[in-house]
């Protein structure tokens, strides 16, 4: 029990890591390398381990493939074109568009498609521009503090939608940690309910962003001054 208890100093590691702000790949390996250490595993297992992680979940190299697609489609005017065509819209806002892609990832994560969103292969590329042309329609202008901010509102919406509606998935990685969880504490839910009840939480969650980012469109017009056009 008091290994057990020992190994949870990886949280207090990865805790000061971030307060010290450290770069996180390096706060991570700390966490990780301190827990190991603390649950009386030797260097060279702890070591081990990383190497069996590293190989076990290669895919996640992935993203080097998707960048430099990225890029290219930026380099030929890929935000500019999802710029425009958000101007072209009657009626879309920077709320408006956050809250479709919002309602959006959280349903086709509910569904197990949580690839199809991402901070680099949607939200960079097309969800930010789109909600920044939006939003300095809104404004009469850009500021770099406004266009930041919508940057942050813009990730916020994929960081939402795809936290909370991956849980609804019964095969999803989260569903079988939380079973695994409760398990270990003597209780034993089927992952099958566990997916009923993350319906509630991830409606709630789509309520109280939703409202927020519906906030952000009267704080918008608020901004606009007498006087000055889109």
């Amino acid at each position: 029990m008091a290994g057990d208890g020992l190994a949870l100093i990886g949280v207090a590691v990865l805790v000061a890591s971030f307060l010290l702000r450290l770069n996180p790949l390096l706060a991570v390996v700390l966490a990780a390398l301190s827990a190991g250490l603390a649950a009386g595993l030797s260097p060279l297992a702890v070591l081990k381990a990383f190497g069996h992680a590293f190989n076990a979940n290669r895919y996640v190299g992935l993203v080097w493939l998707i960048l430099p697609v990225v890029g290219l489609l930026e380099r030929h005017g890929l935000q500019a074109r999802a710029k425009a065509r958000v101007a072209a819209l009657k009626g879309a806002t920077a709320g408006r568009v956050l809250l479709a892609y919002l309602a959006l990832r959280q349903v086709t994560a509910a569904l197990g498609l949580a690839a199809l969103g991402g901070h680099a292969q949607m939200v960079r590329p097309l969800l930010a521009p789109m909600a920044e042309a939006a939003a300095e329609a809104q404004a009469g202008g850009a500021t770099p503090a406004l266009t930041h901010e919508v940057r942050a509102y813009a990730a916020s919406a994929d960081n939402v939608g795809a936290f909370f509606g991956e849980d609804i998935f019964i095969a999803m990685s989260s569903i079988l940690l939380i079973r695994g969880v409760l398990q270990g504490l003597g209780v034993d839910v089927e992952p099958l309910r566990l997916s009923l009840w993350a319906i509630p939480t991830a409606s709630a969650a789509f309520a109280v962003h939703g409202w927020r980012l519906l906030r952000l469109d009267r704080r918008l017009r608020r901004l606009r001054a007498p006087g000055r056009t889109s």
